[in-house]
């Protein structure tokens, strides 16, 4: 079963441009190092809950939009070499200057895959 990497952020609904031009340069690296596929998914129909929530969970404001992705990886080990090579090999002059959102606030956790149901892609 594929591993997953999972993420929610809010985002500037301001910023949207600039924080997708960002995912098109990282998300096609993770492709490149082994990521079967990258979905990054602006909220639309995001509801605000009673008692908890993605706008309390990320501390979104007014301005700012939830976004929702994740990376689905063939395995473990493979997400893993991909994550060194960030931390170690990323190229510095692909990192935007300023980054489109506020990276404290984001979501981020590894998921092992227990059931997947539904065509593969």
């Amino acid at each position: 079963m594929t591993y997953i990497d999972g993420f929610v952020l809010a985002v500037p609904t301001a910023n949207r441009e600039k924080y997708e031009e960002m995912c098109r340069k990282f998300d096609s690296m993770m492709i490149d190092r082994g990521a079967l596929r990258v979905v990054e998914a602006w909220g639309d129909d995001v509801a605000h809950g009673k008692r908890t929530d993605f706008y309390r969970a990320t501390e979104a404001t007014a301005e700012e939009t939830i976004v929702f992705s994740w990376v689905e990886w063939p395995d473990k080990a493979t997400r893993d070499t991909a994550h060194e090579w960030m931390k170690t090999s990323f190229p510095q002059d692909e990192m935007p200057a300023e980054m489109p959102f506020d990276g404290a606030r984001m979501i981020v956790g590894g998921f092992t895959t227990f059931l997947s149901l539904g065509a593969d892609k």
